[in-house]
């Protein structure tokens, strides 16, 4: 594992206003009045953008090889899939009647 190049708070304290930034966009964008999906796909893209600079920076996932990124990169997919499959159980149980007698 590689370590991060020391440098100054200044880099990250740009990235965070980058952050707040982009998540005022969002909020904008949500009273501006645009079509669900519309907003909702544009919200989404914003979101993993978001997400990315999160992963790289505060993570430190930029420094780190390869490797380390396509390892994990497929493992959180598969996770993300097999959570899938197991949501429309949970909304069923939840739609059961509790049998009391």
């Amino acid at each position: 594992m590689s370590t991060a190049p020391s440098q100054g708070m200044g880099k990250y304290v740009g990235i965070w206003i980058g952050l707040i930034c982009i998540a005022g966009i969002e909020v904008l964008l949500t009273y501006r009045g645009f079509s669900t999906h519309g907003l909702l796909a544009v919200l989404f893209i914003l979101a993993i953008i978001e997400a990315g600079i999160g992963l790289a920076y505060f993570m430190h996932l930029k420094y780190e090889s390869g490797y380390l990124v396509w390892t994990l990169v497929p493992f959180v997919v598969f996770v993300l899939l097999m959570m899938n499959q197991i949501w429309p159980d949970a909304y069923r149980v939840a739609s059961l009647r509790l049998l009391t007698q």
